[in-house]
């Protein structure tokens, strides 16, 4: 008989396979589940070079998985001073103040759009503290910005410009620019001229980055972005990655056929835990950045565009995709984008079924709810947002959909009690990738959300396990403990499924598995 590489004793195991949902041990060989069962069922599979860790009761449960992240991406998104903690004007204004320069710049991320009380974001507010240093601060959603106006004449930007994305360069009633720069093209334009760091230092970064997601339990994110593949597949080369790591190259606006392709080449290019395995839409931007494409305009006027000025082109770039056999993920926040990405799943016929995922919705009306779960559209969703509006509705987001919009906020319950996938994930660096959180703000939402009920213990344990894998169309070697599956696995001293949820983000992290390689071990 075959010897393990790996045994684990001693635990509960929540195995999330209907044919046998408890176990007691697990064996792991050549990366994949080899036997589960009680003491006596992997008690053959030790040998001289087997591993035995004893969780000492704690609770094992198939891998975590973040469903929507950008660990290599967001390496370059999350640099300088951290905002995120910023609550009003005064604040941001006395951090950029004392803020240490990189090259002569101040750079930011994380700053909430409630920070600014309503008013636009303007440069006006900030530029007398700075000393004439050129700026560049992400708002917390990763779609727009604010600079400086040094930061503006460094990139040679004068006046506004057009995009062939929804996209553009904020001005006020006299035609001069705010410093408010919205959507990807726009912030593309200072990123160019932005201090750059040193590919020894972002790789340093990405592999302690990594460790911390699996310190918390993590085993897997769905990349929704290319990110550097050169960059992932240097740290691959040598080392075992923490997660596995599945990206999503951008199709965006004005993708002709031959980009298709490229994009369809490219799925499949990968090594030991890390390959391309699908393609990223955007359908529309923000509630608080005015780029949500809404049913009805937000209470600025604003919300009514595509991110694609021309949908259907969008709908005609999925259909080239899904006959290749390629994946999709659409960012849809507001709910016109939503129900267009699912008019357009809808034309896929029966093929389209659990192929394609709509990311975020955000606010959605109770037929999308019902169309989501028929179509077999994924909703990967992302609880942590939640904690960015507020219960009384005075926060950016609840004000500019208005309260019958924003009582339709972050529906992940009804999602499920409608009978759709919802797979759950952080956005990384948009919000703390702790799973931890993930899983118990799903249980508990925050703000605007905060009325309806959340999911159940084990329905916020399935948005990370089974219906993560669903979303990667690996449910058939992912997301339950098997044998023949992977061997991706998480211990957390307690049982995410039964534990009250405001104990599950201070639950300790016993130990994760990747592919039968111990990433972290906390006993």
């Amino acid at each position: 008989m075959p010897t393990a590489d790996l045994v684990i004793t001693g635990a509960h195991v929540r195995t999330l396979d209907p044919r046998r949902p408890y176990a007691r041990a697990v064996a792991v060989r050549d990366g994949l589940i080899a036997a589960v069962g009680d003491e006596s069922d992997v008690r053959d599979w030790r040998g001289p070079g087997t591993e035995v860790v004893d969780l000492a009761g704690a609770w094992l449960t198939p891998g975590l998985v973040d469903s929507h992240s950008h660990p290599v991406w967001g390496l370059d998104l999350a640099i300088g001073l951290d905002l995120s903690t910023v609550r009003d004007l005064d604040g941001l204004r006395a951090a950029l103040a004392t803020a240490e320069r990189t090259d002569g710049w101040v750079l930011g991320f994380g700053l909430d759009h409630n920070v600014f009380g309503g008013r636009p974001v303007d440069r006006a507010l900030i530029e007398d503290v700075l000393e004439e240093a050129p700026a560049f601060l992400r708002l917390y959603d990763g779609h727009s910005a604010l600079v400086t106006e040094p930061a503006l004449k460094a990139a040679d930007i004068t006046g506004p410009r057009t995009f062939a994305q929804r996209s553009h360069l904020a001005t006020d009633a006299d035609g001069r620019l705010t410093g408010h720069l919205v959507e990807h093209a726009a912030m593309d334009l200072v990123v160019a001229v932005l201090p750059k760091p040193s590919y020894a230092g972002r790789r340093a970064r990405l592999a302690e980055l990594l460790s911390s997601m699996a310190a918390t339990g993590l085993t897997g994110a769905h990349v929704m972005d290319l990110g550097d593949l050169d960059l992932i597949e240097a740290v691959a080369q040598e080392t075992v990655l923490p997660l596995r790591l599945g990206f999503h190259p951008w199709c965006m606006p004005g993708a002709d056929e031959r980009a298709l392709e490229e994009l369809v080449a490219l799925q499949g290019r990968g090594g030991r835990h890390w390959r391309v395995s699908g393609v990223k839409f955007f359908m529309d931007g923000t509630v608080e950045g005015g780029t949500a494409w809404l049913e009805h305009p937000d209470c600025h006027g604003q919300g009514t565009d595509a991110f694609w000025p021309d949908p259907a082109a969008y709908s005609d770039a999925v259909r080239h995709l899904h006959r290749a056999g390629v994946r999709t993920a659409t960012h849809a926040i507001g709910d016109a984008a939503v129900r267009h990405v699912l008019d357009t799943v809808a034309s896929l016929g029966p093929g389209g079924r659990l192929a394609h995922r709509v990311e975020h919705v955000e606010s959605a009306p109770d037929d999308t709810l019902e169309r989501i779960a028929r179509l077999g559209v994924i909703a990967s969703m992302q609880p942590p947002h939640t904690e960015y509006t507020q219960a009384d509705g005075s926060d950016e987001w609840s004000l500019r959909l208005g309260e019958e919009r924003a009582s339709r906020a972050w529906r992940l319950r009804d999602l499920r009690d409608a009978g759709a996938i919802v797979a759950l994930g952080s956005d990384w660096p948009i919000a703390h990738y702790d799973a931890r959180t993930v899983l118990a703000t799903a249980r508990t939402p925050r703000g605007a959300a905060s009325a309806r009920a959340g999911l159940t213990g084990a329905q916020a344990l399935e948005g990370c396990t089974t219906h993560a894998a669903l979303a990667a169309g690996e449910a058939t070697v992912a997301g339950r403990i098997t044998a023949g599956f992977r061997a991706d696995l998480t211990a957390l001293s307690l049982d995410l499924v039964e534990a009250p949820a405001d104990e599950i983000t201070e639950a300790s992290v016993a130990l994760t598995v990747t592919g039968g390689h111990i990433t972290h071990r906390g006993i």
